[in-house]
């Protein structure tokens, strides 16, 4: 757990409640990447899986606002002293609700019918299971602030964020004129961003408040 949620453990009961909730958000995240990536690169029918990912995302956002409220109380009751720790986790609860907006984005992309270019969709593949994964151990991480594993992490995002410009700045220069290099594009993007929501919450274990969420700013 954090520091500064070990800090209300002795304050506000639900400091378990909101661990809960917040892994809650991480899980539900990485189910809408998931899904929306299975149908834009997997062959999953958008039809399928379309409910679902929009009663994850509300749910998504109803836990966002169950802690809110949690922080707000907490705020409200113990006075200036903590509100370094309850900014921080308001912005770890925003990048775990971006992560689900963006696999939204993707599962638009699908929508749209338009693949990927063929030279590129076994590489996406590959790193759409590397994305998942990823999500998988930033929850972990974050839940025992396991310092090296944070630092390994990060620079594994800020490798794949390099590669996914790299990518994308690629496609922006290719003429398909079917939409394939653009919808290639957005792909790599819209990963990109997934794994920087989730290098965001990671950088909260080794960082100082000022530079969360900052990190990968060149």
């Amino acid at each position: 757990m954090f520091n500064w949620l070990k800090r209300i453990q002795e304050s506000a009961d639900s400091a378990n409640e909101i661990l809960g909730l917040f892994e809650e958000m991480l899980d539900d995240g990485r189910h809408i990447f998931d899904a929306a990536a299975n149908c834009l690169l997997a062959g999953t029918a958008t039809s399928i899986v379309k409910e679902d990912i929009w009663s994850t995302d509300i749910r998504i956002n109803k836990n966002e606002r169950k802690i809110r409220r949690r922080v707000l109380t907490h705020a409200s009751l113990h006075g200036r002293a903590p509100i370094a720790n309850d900014l921080v986790l308001m912005s770890l609860v925003k990048d775990a609700e971006r992560i689900g907006d963006y696999g939204k984005n993707i599962f638009d992309l699908a929508t749209m019918g338009r693949p990927v270019v063929q030279d590129k969709h076994e590489e996406l593949l590959e790193m759409k299971q590397q994305v998942s994964r990823m999500l998988m151990r930033a929850k972990n991480i974050y839940r025992v602030e396991d310092e090296e594993a944070a630092r390994q992490f990060i620079k594994e995002s800020s490798d794949f964020g390099t590669i996914c410009d790299e990518r994308t700045d690629e496609m922006v220069n290719r003429t398909e004129g079917d939409g394939a290099a653009a919808a290639t594009a957005l792909t790599y993007r819209y990963f990109k961003r997934v794994v920087s929501h989730s290098m965001n919450i990671i950088t909260s274990v080794v960082m100082p408040f000022d530079k969360t969420d900052f990190f990968d700013e060149k």
